[in-house]
């Protein structure tokens, strides 16, 4: 396990790294956006990794690990807008973005520990692609309990699927970089 939490904080760095510099880039622009255009937007992501994984062949230059990177990315997010609302202006800095970023990176890497002890590593004896189906899946049910107006009858609620997003998403990255590190 603490192999699995090392490459876990590795990969974690990696997308808070692009989080910081595309904040840097763009601000919190993302602040506009509803959460469940945030679903989607991961949605496109994950469309885009199966498409790349069927397809074995990228037109765009970009290939699968960066959309991982996207999907932890907008799923922290998916978090932060379900925590403030959504706004119709670019209404926090860069620094309480960050702030809030590790908060909910925080929570989910927790999740995710308690996680991998119940379910005994399971995820390394997964294929890369099952990662992606289980959050197009996860995508669905989101999708759902959005259309519901966030209510559920005994189901988890948004916020535990969009952990469950990021927690894949970063299990992806660390198979697809285990030979770079």
């Amino acid at each position: 396990m603490a192999d699995t939490i090392a490459q876990f904080d590795l990969a974690l760095s990696r997308c808070r790294d692009i989080f910081v510099k595309k904040l840097t880039d763009y601000g919190a622009a993302w602040r506009i956006m509803r959460p469940e255009s945030v679903t989607d937007q991961i949605f496109i992501k994950a469309t885009r990794i199966r498409s790349l994984e069927t397809k074995k062949v990228s037109k765009v230059g970009e290939g699968i690990l960066p959309e991982f990177i996207a999907i932890v990315n907008y799923g922290i997010i998916g978090l932060i807008q379900l925590e403030l609302g959504f706004s119709d202006t670019e209404d926090i800095t860069a620094s309480r973005a960050i702030e809030l970023y590790d908060k909910h990176i925080a929570a989910t890497r927790e999740l995710m520990i308690r996680k991998n002890h119940d379910y005994d590593e399971a995820w390394r004896g997964m294929r890369v692609h099952s990662y992606t189906d289980i959050i197009l899946q996860k995508l669905m049910r989101t999708k759902q309990i959005e259309d519901n107006a966030g209510v559920t009858i005994v189901s988890e609620g948004i916020d535990a699927n969009y952990q469950d997003m990021i927690n894949y998403s970063v299990f992806a990255i660390i198979k697809l970089t285990e030979s770079d590190d």
